[in-house]
């Protein structure tokens, strides 16, 4: 994901890369984490934090969350002491907590790690009412568009029908975009119509399948959605960046997705960057209000990790409010801390405040609002150990949505998943 680099971001990475220099005869934190544009940043001043204490080190694991996530595993099964600092998706927690692969957060540096933290990305990090990793970063999406298309936008699925119908009927552009390939992306969007519906796909403590009604009417609007005539014909090939630049090159009047989108649209098409608006995620029904998917990151730290105090101490540097700031401000990826929707200095204080060289929140982020306004009222995928058992299943039967039987889909998933909770015929 292409992304903004303010002119101060330069700056500080050039005075940070010198600082880390002194601290590589220390030990070595070693962070295993997804690609992130400027998170180097993050780690050369982390690393020039610690004085010379240790040297923190930034593995990129795969972009794919499936390649992320096989790596570490693979690798912590085998008891790799290399690893100490882990970037886990929202999702994995539980796992990696059952697994006995996440050290718990406890005393002072649970105390740090929970502070001021929103209680959606916060209900993330925990397992069995303990605390496994500390919150990076939060994640929730929105439905972008162009006001020179849409003018009003969307506030029902309904409505969004309706308006691509109308918009192709008149020749205009009428796309409705979201993940529909075979992988978590579609996962994310199914959960959100569940959940948006009042629904339900297992219990709340994880241990058994449920598929109620409102399970059973997301399906009926994803088959509705996508054999409409108004979806992308490369739909069950798309994910997030792909219907990114579909937007983009103006084949759509809207699309459902993350907000790094804005900071792409604003280097790549600055131009028309004053007509690029959002939205809180459409409803399923008129009288109850969506309730979208959170994402995000946390950071645990590995039990096999031979250096666990520094582990914490770097891991609560990458995360702390000015890590999270600056990454919210220059990577487009919401913050998990509460008063960070609040701030209003620059990204550099020592600065004279400017839109273009050093941004406030205000600036780089205005949809700051509407995601902590949907993020009061988030919906949590399920959380289980087997979470990954599922997500392969349900990425299976729902793919291609325009295939969907609504009743033998809905009954292939309670009994599916009631298998993959048992780790019976799945291969993750």
């Amino acid at each position: 994901m292409r992304q903004l680099l303010p002119l101060a971001g330069a700056a500080v990475l050039a005075g940070t890369a010198l600082a880390a220099c002194s601290s590589a005869a220390g030990l070595t934190i070693n962070l295993y984490i997804s690609p992130e544009d400027h998170l180097q940043t993050v780690v050369d001043r982390c690393t020039a934090a610690a004085g010379g204490k240790y040297k923190i080190v930034y593995n990129k694991l795969p972009r794919g969350a499936d390649g992320q996530r096989e790596q570490m595993v693979r690798r912590l099964a085998a008891g790799d002491a290399s690893l100490d600092v882990l970037g886990l998706d929202v999702t994995w927690v539980p796992e990696f907590a059952e697994a006995g692969w996440a050290e718990e957060w406890t005393g002072a540096n649970a105390e740090a790690a929970t502070r001021d933290v929103l209680p959606g990305p916060l209900a993330t990090a925990k397992w069995n009412g303990k605390l496994y990793g500390a919150t990076k970063n939060t994640n929730v999406q929105l439905l972008w568009y162009d006001d020179r298309i849409t003018p009003s936008p969307p506030k029902t699925f309904d409505e969004l029908m309706t308006q691509a119908e109308q918009l192709k009927a008149a020749g205009k552009p009428y796309q409705v975009l979201f993940t529909g390939a075979q992988y978590e992306g579609l996962v994310v969007f199914y959960n959100t119509l569940v959940a948006s519906a009042g629904g339900h796909i297992l219990s709340d403590d994880g241990r058994s399948v449920v598929m109620d009604d409102g399970a059973v009417r997301a399906l009926e609007l994803l088959k509705l959605l996508t054999t409409a005539g108004i979806t992308d014909p490369s739909l069950t090939n798309q994910k997030e960046d792909d219907i990114r630049q579909a937007f983009q090159r103006g084949q759509a009047a809207t699309e459902l997705n993350w907000p790094f989108v804005y900071a792409s649209y604003a280097k790549e098409k600055p131009q028309e960057l004053a007509h690029f608006k959002w939205t809180r995620y459409p409803s399923v029904t008129a009288d109850r209000p969506s309730r979208v998917t959170i994402g995000g990151f946390n950071l645990a730290v590995s039990t096999y990790s031979r250096h666990k105090p520094e582990a914490f101490e770097a891991a609560l540097c990458l995360r702390n409010a000015a890590s999270q700031k600056y990454q919210a401000l220059v990577d487009g990826v919401p913050p998990s801390i509460a008063s960070i929707y609040r701030d209003t200095s620059p990204l550099d204080a020592a600065k004279p405040a400017d839109a273009k060289e050093n941004p406030t929140m205000a600036d780089q982020y205005p949809m700051k609002d509407d995601i902590q306004a949907a993020l009061t009222d988030a919906a949590v995928r399920p959380l289980t150990p087997a979470y990954q058992n599922l997500s392969t299943v349900m990425s299976k039967v729902l793919s291609p949505p325009a295939e969907i039987d609504v009743q033998a889909t809905a009954q292939e998933l309670r009994e599916r998943l009631a298998d993959a909770l048992d780790s019976r015929g799945i291969i993750p």
